[in-house]
């Protein structure tokens, strides 16, 4: 049975830093793309943040660039999301989403198909 787990969330004030984990079980970690994404109330679902099967390419939503890294650490079976210089308006539910390899070829984590998906962490950022 395939399970992601976040943590990490919580409440922060602006300007300050949160990391977000996504502990995979379940599957092959190295086979799977991993995403974030984000929804905050009344809003859509948003991409954040993906990083490749390979590890070797990552991509930010542009909404988040220069203070979002995602990385991955295979033996841990674990994605992170460091967040810095939060905002306001980074306030929402942050999941995570594992893609399966053979299904996403020759697609970049914006588009990729999501097999599985955790239950998500609640971030808050205050003035």
């Amino acid at each position: 049975q395939v399970q992601l787990v976040e943590s990490g969330g919580g409440l922060v004030q602006a300007g300050g830093s949160l990391r977000l984990s996504c502990a995979a079980s379940g599957l092959l970690f190295s086979s799977y793309g991993m995403g974030w994404f984000r929804q905050a109330p009344g809003k859509e679902r948003e991409f954040v943040s993906g990083i490749s099967w390979s590890g070797s390419s990552t991509y930010y939503a542009d909404s988040v660039k220069g203070r979002f890294t995602i990385s991955g650490d295979n033996a841990k079976n674990t994605v992170y999301l460091q967040m810095n210089s939060l905002e306001p308006e980074d306030t929402a539910v942050y999941r995570c989403a594992a893609a399966s390899s053979t299904r996403n070829i020759g697609r970049s984590p914006e588009t990729y198909v999501y097999d599985y998906w955790g239950q998500g962490t609640q971030v808050a950022v205050s003035l």
